[in-house]
């Protein structure tokens, strides 16, 4: 807390102290304001102007200053300006009073709140900007919640001042107006009881529900308007149609199978869709297939005199489609079938809310459903760069169709995608050279794992160009060239094949989205609200195609999210929750995350402290071979909470699901250090991590006086 909040605090409880300390609220109560009534109406009758002003000056500063009397004030602003212009004056007061008091409690306080609680406030915040003006004048209508809480509880949220202002002045008037009403006819009044009966409280909390029955009312009257144009089918032929069998599709055709629903799952191309096909499952069996090739390799480091492989790349990339065979009956029409979905292979077109034109190899059909789920994926994008279509490229959907190894092949981008696999085909014997725009490679992840992976790169032979801006391509002397940009200048760099992995685009166009309307972010993905639905209450988007992660597991969340909203959300609707979002990049060494790293938690201005556990100190990496990585932790300062955890090394995706799980359920560090784990395991790495946040927050006083206690029991 710097020198002026100091102040300014020291100053607010300065003022509150000398209020009780000379007993002033005496001159706040029932008695003495009928006493002196007839004293103050003979002042306000000689000075009118003056008396107003000496009276909201003194209501503003007992409000700002969260004292008790303000209700007495209320009612002698009846007594002594009657029911015209005593609401007036208490109305302005009451509200300039309360946004000064708001305004004290963020400038002193929301600065350490936010320290100290800042994921949870940031929870708190998101509520406000959704709805705060709602709770606030929900608050203000019912008197029950004492005033002067709710004006120093706001402070410390995102309420902008002006909203609150606005929405106190509107809220209490009416509370003003019984008070005010009451001052007029003091004498029949003994105690502040006299004025709000049960009945009244019961309907100033009526009351208070007005602005959420009008908020639902508006929504009824936006759905209505935006729904008005489409003709509604008389009855349904299903509960639900989902549009894509990728993750998201697949998930969510099966949940609603599982909940007894009607649902029909469209699919134009191959059940599975990009995880099966083109990304996870080949990706990881070619993993698997270098990883052994360069643990071969280093087979001298384990005392193995002699190891050697020999390989045939076609029959390699043959394995890698074994292996998607293999999988694909988990994904098939036939499964889902037995499971109670039916499974239609054709092109779907949304041509209404309710009707989904699906054009199959037999024809047409439309089809009728209470709600649409839109879960089309996402594919490579490929960027506009001059003479790209010309030299040709692969992307990570098409490089599995691959026969034979490039000698020379140059991957753009350095994401996930672009690292796992240029680790992979540098294992297999191509020369690799990396381009990337940004400083680093993955430069979403914490750059303590970025340059690790780094490192292991340039150990293993690939040309890593970092801060490298793809300008052109072209041919000279038949030979494939990228132009660069580095440093100002352009700088050539050969090739023989190029792999064009710099993200992923959502699949948005040909199903009717534009006839509809339904808006776009500026991400390209389909723009849905927190429950996951469009424009159209009925019409939901999971997965890639609604972003804003792209990963199988959040396609899944994201599925259940909008299969228990299409179906129930009449009843009751779910706010997808993305707290807890882990992903993992399956490069050796790979590198898991979930939660915040160090970079995020600066970016947002969220104090942190780290908790840092290398491998090289682990029984089981040493014995491993594997002593490079480590596992960090972010916690609060002095909290035992977890804000993130990121882990670079051998089976970090494997290791972070146990800090997963404590996120998710709450658990701290000490819960993850007082759980056994089995010695020698790599798991034992978060266990040691926590022993580090724990040894760090031991009081050095505790350990004085340990020292002592087992001094004086030796004699």
């Amino acid at each position: 807390m710097n020198r002026l909040r100091l102040l300014s605090l020291l100053i607010v409880i300065g003022l509150t102290a000398a209020f009780f300390i000379f007993d002033l609220q005496r001159f706040f109560t029932l008695e003495v304001l009928k006493a002196q009534q007839a004293a103050i109406e003979a002042y306000r009758n000689a000075h009118p102007f003056l008396a107003a002003l000496w009276y909201g000056l003194i209501y503003i500063a007992v409000t700002a200053l969260s004292l008790p009397g303000a209700a007495v004030m209320t009612l002698a602003g009846g007594a002594i300006f009657g029911l015209l212009w005593g609401p007036v004056i208490v109305s302005f007061a009451s509200s300039i009073g309360a946004t000064l008091a708001f305004l004290v409690a963020r400038f002193v306080l929301r600065d350490w709140v936010r320290q100290h609680f800042g994921d949870r406030l940031q929870a708190i915040d998101d509520g406000i900007r959704r709805d705060g003006p709602f709770y606030l004048f929900t608050l203000r209508l019912v008197p029950v919640f004492p005033f002067f809480v709710i004006n120093l509880a706001m402070g410390l949220t995102a309420m902008p001042a002006r909203t609150f202002y606005w929405v106190s002045q509107v809220g209490m008037l009416p509370g003003t107006i019984v008070y005010v009403n009451a001052g007029t006819q003091l004498a029949r009044i003994e105690s502040l009881g006299d004025i709000l009966s049960p009945a009244l409280l019961g309907s100033f909390a009526l009351l208070g529900l007005f602005p959420w029955m009008a908020k639902w009312l508006v929504e009824k009257i936006k759905t209505r308007r935006i729904l008005a144009r489409w003709p509604r089918p008389q009855r349904f032929d299903r509960n639900l149609i989902v549009i894509g069998a990728g993750s998201a599709g697949l998930s969510s055709a099966y949940l609603a199978a599982a909940m007894k629903a009607k649902v029909t799952l469209v699919e134009k191309s191959r059940m599975g869709g990009d995880c099966l096909n083109t990304g996870c499952v080949p990706s990881k069996a070619l993993i698997r297939a270098t990883r052994l090739l360069a643990q071969i390799r280093r087979a001298g480091e384990l005392g193995i005199r002699k190891a050697e492989a020999e390989f045939d790349f076609a029959q390699v990339m043959e394995r890698v489609l074994q292996v998607i065979k293999t999988v694909e009956p988990h994904d098939s029409a036939e499964r889902y079938s037995r499971l109670g979905v039916e499974v239609v292979q054709g092109e779907a077109e949304i041509v209404s809310p309710w009707q989904v034109k699906v054009k199959t190899a037999v024809g047409e059909r439309t089809l009728t459903t209470r709600a649409i789920i839109i879960a089309t994926g996402a594919r490579p994008f490929v960027p506009p760069i001059p003479g790209l279509e010309e030299v040709g490229y692969v992307t990570s959907d098409t490089v599995w169709n691959l026969r034979e190894l490039p000698k020379r092949l140059l991957v753009l981008g350095g994401g996930p995608i672009g690292c796992e696999l240029s680790q992979c085909f540098a294992r297999l014997g191509s020369k690799v050279t990396q381009v990337e725009k940004n400083a680093r490679l993955l430069h979403r992840e914490d750059p303590r794992a970025s340059h690790l992976l780094m490192n292991r790169f340039r150990t293993e032979g690939i040309d890593v160009r970092l801060e490298h801006q793809a300008v052109r391509f072209h041919r000279e002397d038949g030979e494939k060239i990228l132009l660069a940009r580095w440093q100002g200048k352009e700088v050539p760099i050969p090739f023989d094949q190029v792999l064009v992995a710099i993200g992923r685009i959502a699949n948005t166009k040909g199903f009717g989205l534009e006839e509809l309307g339904i808006a776009l972010t500026p991400r390209g993905t389909i723009e849905t609200n927190e429950y996951l639905q469009t424009i159209y209450p009925n019409i939901y988007a999971c997965g890639d195609v609604a972003g804003p992660y792209q990963f199988t597991h959040t396609a899944a969340h994201q599925a259940w999210f909008a299969v228990v909203n299409a179906l129930f959300g009449n009843l009751k609707k779910s706010r997808i929750d993305y707290s807890v979002i882990p992903w993992a990049t399956f490069t050796e060494p790979e590198i898991a995350r979930v939660g915040l790293n160090e970079q995020e938690a600066k970016a947002q201005g969220i104090p942190y402290e780290v908790s840092l556990y290398e491998l090289k100190e682990l029984d089981r990496a040493i014995t491993d071979g594997e002593r490079e990585g480590f596992v960090q932790v972010l916690t609060p300062p002095g909290k035992d909470r977890i804000l993130g955890v990121t882990i670079a090394g051998e089976a970090a995706g494997e290791l972070i699901a146990e800090f997963i799980q404590a996120m998710q359920h709450g658990l701290g560090l000490n819960k993850i250090l007082s759980t056994i784990h089995i010695y020698p395991t790599l798991a034992e790495a978060n266990k040691y991590a926590a022993g580090v946040w724990r040894r760090a927050h031991t009081p050095p006083w505790l350990m004085g006086w340990l020292a002592r206690y087992h001094s004086w029991r030796l004699g």
